[in-house]
């Protein structure tokens, strides 16, 4: 399958699994909060692929801001990509992640991807980082409705004062049982804290790393393959 999407690949070449990570919705591949994800998880011993969506890589082109893609060419970019890897020689299986804008995308390829496993891979799980519930201020208008009834275990990191989904807010809602909630403490939808916390946006991002292997390795154990 030819492709010239922008990617960037941190970790080993072989690895237990790989985590295919995309990008949020104003901020590229590259962004501090990537590559600090990124580069964690790759020290963790996981293979790591970022990659942009067709937006984004417009964007770099030609240095102007521009507005994400639409849903669908979202998804079949996501798609392609998880495609790459599925039929990739290792044959290990994949992680569908992504912050905020690439999470939304992410989770909702997951059940249809499982599904079909093309080649000897599998899509193993989901990480959802810093998740967009609801626009910032207009917390009726959810983006949850897929999320009632997922299969694929996933993990949502969300920050406990995010903008898009608070944890007062989320811990109301109704998700599938297979989505797990984890909370970064007086964090945003970067995971920035607060002065007044008196942790760091390091610190904060060094304990989303950690909930992310542990959360893989959870899976590994249970779907050993």
């Amino acid at each position: 399958m030819d492709d010239d999407t922008p990617r960037l690949i941190d970790g080993p070449h072989r690895a237990p699994a790989t985590l295919l990570l995309a990008h949020g919705a104003g901020a590229p591949m590259d962004s501090p909060f990537m590559a600090a994800i990124a580069t964690g998880l790759a020290a963790c011993g996981w293979r790591v692929v970022r990659f942009e969506f067709p937006y984004m890589a417009k964007s770099r082109l030609s240095g102007q801001r521009r507005a994400p893609d639409p849903l669908p060419r979202l998804l079949e970019c996501f798609r392609q990509q998880a495609l790459l890897e599925l039929e990739n020689e290792s044959g290990c299986p994949i992680v569908l992640g992504g912050k905020s804008l690439g999470g939304r995308v992410a989770s909702l390829l997951l059940d249809g991807l499982a599904a079909e496993r093309p080649g000897r891979a599998e899509v193993l799980c989901g990480l959802c980082l810093g998740y967009p519930f609801h626009p910032p201020g207009r917390p009726e208008q959810l983006r949850t409705e897929h999320l009632h009834g997922l299969h694929t275990p996933t993990l949502i990191l969300q920050g406990e004062r995010d903008s898009f989904g608070k944890r007062d807010e989320v811990e109301g809602y109704s998700l599938s049982r297979a989505i797990e909630l984890a909370w970064i403490p007086a964090g945003d939808h970067s995971f920035k804290p607060t002065r007044s916390s008196g942790r760091t946006e390091e610190g904060n991002r060094a304990l989303a790393i950690a909930a992310c292997d542990q959360f893989i390795r959870q899976q590994l154990t249970r779907h050993p393959g």
